[in-house]
C-alpha cells in the first residue's frame, strides 16, 4: 500500500462522524454568512453609494445623479438584497474553505495539491469580472442609456433617466454575476482537461462554436441591450483563448512530471 493510500486509510471515519463534521462545516458557513449579512446591512447605505459611483462617472462630475423609490418599503428591501449579495461575496472564502476542509481528507495528497489552485482562482477570477463591471461595463452601459435623454422645450417633452434603487441594484447585480460566472471559464475548461475529457486540440477545433456560444450566453445573462452583450461576449472569447494556453501549459507540466517520475 502506498503512502497516499495509507493517508486515505488513516482519514477514514464512521458515517456518523462524517455527518457531524458536515454539520459543523455547515454551521460555520452559515455563521460566517450571517455575520457578513449583519455587517453589510449596517453599512448598506454606504455600500449602495459605492455602487452608484459608476452612474456618477457616466453622468459626469457636473451632473446631479438621482435615484428614486416608488414604494415606502422598496429601499428597505433593496438594502436587504444588497446585504445578502455582499454577504455571499465576502463570506465565499470561508464557505469555500469549509468545503475544502470537508472533502480534503478523502483526497490523495497530489489531488489536494491540484485542487488548491482552483480554490484560489475561483474567487480571484470572479473578483476580476466584478471589477470589470464596476470600472468599465456599468459606466459604458449607463452612458449609452443616458444618451437617450431629451431636454424639454420647443415642442419636445423632457425625458430624463430616474432609475429606481431596486432596478439599479438588479442591473449591477446581474452584470456582476454574469461576468463573475463567465470569468470561471478557464477554471472549468482546465479542470475538464485535467480529467482527460478534452485537450488543447479540441478547444482549438471548437473555437468557432465557442464564439457563437459567447454571444448566446451574453444575450441570456445580460440585459437586452447590444452594448452589454458585446462587452460580455468579447471577454468571454478572450478567456477562451486564455483557457487554451492554460490547458497547453498544464499538459506540458504534466508530461514533464511524468518524465521525471519515469526517470526516478
Amino acid at each position: 500500500m502506498s503512502a497516499d493510500d495509507d493517508e486515505i486509510e488513516a482519514s477514514k471515519a464512521p458515517l456518523i462522524e462524517h455527518l457531524k463534521e458536515l454539520r459543523s462545516r455547515l454551521l460555520k458557513s452559515i455563521l460566517a454568512l450571517l455575520v457578513c449579512f449583519l455587517v453589510c446591512f449596517y453599512f448598506a447605505n454606504d455600500i449602495f453609494n459605492i455602487l452608484v459611483v459608476p452612474f456618477e462617472r457616466a453622468a459626469g462630475a457636473d451632473q446631479h445623479v438621482q435615484l428614486i423609490y416608488t414604494a415606502p418599503q422598496e429601499y428597505f428591501f433593496t438594502q436587504l438584497r444588497l446585504a445578502l449579495f455582499g454577504a455571499f461575496f465576502i463570506a465565499f472564502p470561508v464557505i469555500a474553505t469549509q468545503i475544502y476542509m470537508f472533502v480534503a481528507p478523502g483526497l490523495y495528497k497530489h489531488e489536494r495539491q491540484a485542487f488548491l489552485p482552483y480554490l484560489v482562482a475561483t474567487p480571484v477570477l470572479f473578483l476580476c469580472g466584478a471589477l470589470l463591471v464596476y470600472f468599465a461595463v456599468m459606466p459604458g452601459i449607463l452612458h449609452f442609456f443616458m444618451a437617450m435623454q431629451q431636454a424639454g422645450g420647443n415642442g419636445k417633452a423632457e425625458i430624463s433617466l430616474l432609475p429606481k434603487v431596486s432596478e439599479y441594484l438588479s442591473l449591477i447585480e446581474t452584470l456582476i454575476f454574469a461576468f463573475g460566472i463567465v470569468f470561471q471559464l478557464p477554471v472549468v475548461l482546465t479542470l475538464v482537461a485535467r480529467i482527460g475529457l478534452i485537450d488543447e486540440n479540441d478547444l482549438k477545433r471548437w473555437r468557432r462554436y465557442a464564439i457563437l456560444l459567447s454571444f448566446v450566453a451574453a444575450a441570456i445573462l445580460t440585459p437586452p441591450d447590444p452594448l452589454s452583450q458585446i462587452m460580455l461576449a468579447v471577454p468571454t472569447m478572450l478567456l477562451y483563448e486564455v483557457s487554451i494556453v492554460a490547458v497547453r501549459f498544464m499538459k506540458k507540466r504534466s508530461e514533464s512530471r511524468d518524465v521525471a517520475t519515469t526517470e526516478d
